[in-house]
Formats: C-alpha cells, structure tokens, sequence
C-alpha cells in the first residue's frame, strides 16, 4: 500500500502541460562555410620557377593584374628563335634577292626585245627576196627561246615574291604564337576583388597542375551549405534561409537559397545547397562557418505542443494516463503541431523514460 501510496504521489507531481496556440516554422537545419562570390584558385598555363611575386595577400586586384611571374628556359629560347626566324624571313631583309629577280627579269626583256627586232628585220629581208630561210628560222627560234626566258623570269620573280611573304607572314605568326605562350608564363587575376591567399613563393618550381593563389569578389558572398539527402528533396529555390555566425554572435541574418547542386558527395552523403544573403554582415571572410535553418513553411498560428510529449508520431499520454491519438503537421525542433486530436483544456503528460 506505502508504494502505491508513492507511485500515486509521483504521477500528481508530474509535468503537465497544455496545448498553446503560437507561431511555428518548419525548416532543415545546414552547416556550411561561407564562399567569396567568383572565387577560384589561379593556375599557371605552362611550368617552371616562379621569378617574381608581383602582388601581396590582401591586395586588391582587377582583371588583368599580373599576379606572378614563371621563367623557363625552354620557353625563353623558343621566343628567342621565333624573333630571330621573323627578322630573317622579313620581306625586308630579303629585298636583295627581289631585286636579283627583278633585274633579271630587265634582262631578258632587252634580250627578248632585241630578239624581236632583229626577227623583224629579218622578215622585212625576206619579204624583200633578201637573206636566206634557214636565218629567218633562226631569227624566230631565238626571239621565241628569249620570250620563253623572259615569261619565265616574270613567274620566277612572282613565285619568289609569294614565297617570301608567305615566310614572312608565317614567320611573325610564330613570334606571335611564341609571345602569346610566353604572356602564358605570367599569372593574371581573372576577377576583380581581393588576393586572399599565395600558395607558392619567389623560387618555388610550380606545373599547369599547382594551385598559386586563391582569389574572389570581397563585395558579395555565397552561403555553401550541406544538407543531408534525406531533406534535399524539401529545399526549393527562393526559400528563406536564417544564418547565424560565430563572428556575429546574437545575430541572424537572412538569405535565399539561390542553387542546389544535382548531383550528391557519395562520401557524406550530402548535397551542396547554395544561398545569397538578402542583406549580409558589414565584414566577412571566405571559409568562415556557419549554422543556417531552411525554412520549409510557416504558420503565424497553431496548436503547438513540446515534441518531447509525443510517446511516438502519433500518440501522446494525458494527465489521466490515458493515451490520446494525434494528427500532427509542422515541426521545429522543440515544438509539433497538432492538427487534430487535442485542445487548449487537454493537460498532457511527458512518457515514462
């Protein structure tokens, strides 16, 4: 009897509760790390020693603004040759073999005129009954051998000409090609923002493959956000996302989500979640954390009871002892609301632990 007489004394000291009417809002909690907005890593385009740090971590930078230089021999000779080969096959340098070909050409049109003269004279003898055939023929065939030298004279200076510009253009295209691989050798920022990190110092050998610098936009910032697969299916474009920082601490700022990537890290089983701040903190930094909640839906008002009241999704206990079938609808983290089965008078008590 003493112990039922305790048993009886602990249930009416129980917790009861009610049921209360109160705002509630569903959401998916996130962490992430924030991301400077078009931040990327740099990476050279060809290999070598880095020659000279042009910028400092910090710096302010535009698009365009040399970053670093790389030096390479290789690279340095093959501009070398390029001018070299470009100056020699210059149109310029080579007038004196056009002017060879040209007076060759004058050459054989004397020749070939003086041909013609005399094999007019000729046939003026001839018609004249004066001279012989065979010294008319010979007349001819020298005239027509002379014009045949001077014709080819003419293609032979042309040829020369063609090949000479063709040199000269391929020539400069190569310098071009070399100069437009050496420019590859120095490192300019893409973005106009901030140099948040050098990776690598004056000295230091890098390929096409290493990281040199990280850069971004220092004005505008992305949330990235991991959300486990078993929420994604809830995140939409547009919802509102509350983000509270360590470097803010009693703050909350509001974002949208802006992008959610399609495809899932296998390994955390997780899927990226991108916001935009709708108004964001006055200072921040690429890789600073955050904790964010995105809100699936809100009520103003609703028949809110604590979760831990539930006995499971859908029973809870009241004061009586008897168990009461539930309809519940959105959740936070502490409070569930009830749809149906519940009123404001109900008094509730929390399940045996």
């Amino acid at each position: 009897m003493l112990i039922m007489g305790l048993l009886a004394s602990c249930q009416d000291k129980a917790e009861r509760v009610k049921p209360v009417w109160s705002a509630i809002s569903e959401s998916v909690y996130a962490a992430g790390t924030v991301k400077s907005g078009q931040q990327y890593q740099a990476f050279a385009s060809a290999g070598g020693i880095i020659q000279t740090v042009l910028v400092r971590e910090g710096d302010s930078v535009r698009v365009g603004t040399p970053l670093l230089s790389i030096t390479s021999d290789v690279q340095q000779l093959t501009q070398e040759n390029a001018a070299l080969a470009a100056r020699y096959a210059a149109v310029a340098t080579n007038q004196s073999q056009l002017e060879e070909a040209r007076q060759r050409i004058a050459l054989q049109r004397r020749t070939m005129q003086n041909d013609l003269l005399q094999r007019t004279r000729q046939r003026q003898l001839w018609q004249q009954t004066i001279g012989t055939k065979l010294a008319l023929e010979q007349k001819e065939l020298a005239y027509a051998s002379s014009r045949t030298a001077y014709e080819s004279a003419v293609l032979s200076y042309q040829t020369l000409q063609k090949q000479l510009d063709f040199t000269a253009a391929q020539s400069r295209k190569n310098l071009q090609i070399a100069q437009r691989q050496a420019s590859d050798f120095v490192l300019r920022s893409k973005v106009n923002g901030i140099l948040y990190q050098l990776y690598r110092e004056k000295g230091e050998a890098v390929t096409s493959q290493t990281p040199l610098a990280l850069l971004g936009d220092a004005r505008h910032f992305v949330l990235e956000m991991q959300v486990d697969e078993s929420d994604i299916v809830k995140i939409r474009p547009g919802q509102l996302v509350l983000v509270t920082l360590d470097s803010y601490k009693g703050q909350v700022f509001t974002a949208r989500v802006s992008a959610i990537s399609p495809m899932m890290n296998t390994d955390s089983r997780t899927f990226q979640v991108d916001a935009t701040f709708v108004r964001q903190p006055p200072v921040l930094y690429p890789f600073v954390s955050f904790e964010a909640n995105i809100v699936l839906q809100t009520k103003a008002r609703a028949l809110l009871i604590p979760r831990r009241l539930l006995v499971d999704d859908s029973t809870v206990r009241k004061a009586d002892g008897q168990l009461a079938r539930v309809k519940t609808g959105l959740r936070d983290y502490q409070m569930v609301e009830i749809l149906a089965g519940l009123t404001p008078a109900d008094e509730l008590t929390a399940p045996a632990q």
